[in-house]
């Protein structure tokens, strides 16, 4: 029996993320043509020359004309364009889905601009490195890990079935959730810890004296604490705005226990500072127990 589960497949974004669902699909042998769609045609070129895609535009009316399905994997900030470039040239039931980190916004877009909204179906799977472009990709990079779909009540249950069928070929573990519920957790678990990355390479980078760099004295857990640092930066301004109120939260919070932390070093009080890091220690260890550090 065929596991053919898309004929045309158009990606809108061909690099880390809309590269590695490509690859998964096509080893899967899940999907017939992969057209790729995109700004950069060096990077459009190279998808082709590794056979990520089959064919490529940077023509996005052209490009998702004869799709079935269409995956928009690029920065949230340029939703608005995208989909209300592509909106009048989609076929009659062609399904479109997204791989974006913040997924109100992502159906506010949707909403304003697809003809029959309820062919969107929003998905975040929950996977990817610090790297970017099309030679970062790879096809095992969703195996083992959660894709999140989050519909709602007029999304279209067959695309929301197929959607999550091609997530479930690419290796994702697939869980449903409202986008409300979903931008407060992942303002916790994900776009959090990315600003507070950014914010502590930069805070050390403020202290360079002409004598010493500080980054030359840097070792492994500074290393392993910034990794994620060396993200997309255009890709994470977008989320930290698109998500705003739920990362501002999220923020405060950090604010209050680094100031929390901050007066027990001024006070000397080595009994805070135990207990604080001790809690810390013991929640972080019971996640790598009881999930492996991962989702």
């Amino acid at each position: 029996m065929s596991k053919l589960l898309i004929e045309r497949l158009a990606i809108i974004g061909v690099g880390l993320i809309g590269g590695s669902l490509a690859r998964a699909l096509r080893r899967a042998g899940a999907v017939g043509h992969i057209t790729g769609i995109g700004r950069g045609r060096k990077n459009l070129e190279r998808a082709l020359e590794l056979g990520v895609v089959d064919s490529w535009t940077q023509d996005i009316a052209a490009g998702v004309k004869d799709a079935d399905m269409v995956l928009i994997a690029v920065p949230m900030g340029m939703y608005d364009g995208v989909f209300g470039t592509m909106a009048d040239h989609l076929k009659n039931g062609c399904i479109v889905t997204d791989a974006g980190s913040t997924k109100q916004h992502a159906i506010d877009v949707a909403g304003r601009h697809l003809v029959n909204p309820a062919l969107f179906v929003p998905a975040h799977p929950i996977a990817g490195t610090e790297q970017s472009g099309v030679e970062a990709s790879f096809a095992e990079l969703y195996t083992g890990r959660t894709c999140i779909l989050t519909p709602n009540d007029s999304t279209d249950p067959e695309a929301l079935d197929l959607v999550e069928r091609v997530w479930q070929t690419a290796g994702s573990h697939v869980v449903q959730m409202d986008a409300t519920t979903h931008d407060d957790l992942l303002a916790g678990v994900s776009h959090l810890p990315h600003v507070a990355a950014f914010a502590l390479v930069n805070a050390v980078r403020g202290q360079q004296t002409g004598a010493y760099d500080p980054f030359a004295f840097a070792a492994g857990g500074f290393r392993d604490f910034t990794r994620i640092a060396s993200s997309n930066p255009q890709m994470w301004r977008d989320i930290a705005l698109c998500n705003r109120d739920a990362l501002l939260k999220k923020i405060d919070a950090l604010l209050t226990e680094l100031t929390g932390l901050r007066d027990a070093v001024d006070r000397r009080d080595a009994e805070a500072l135990l207990d604080e890091f001790s809690a810390a220690k013991e929640a972080r260890d019971r996640w790598l127990r009881e999930h492996g550090g991962s989702v």
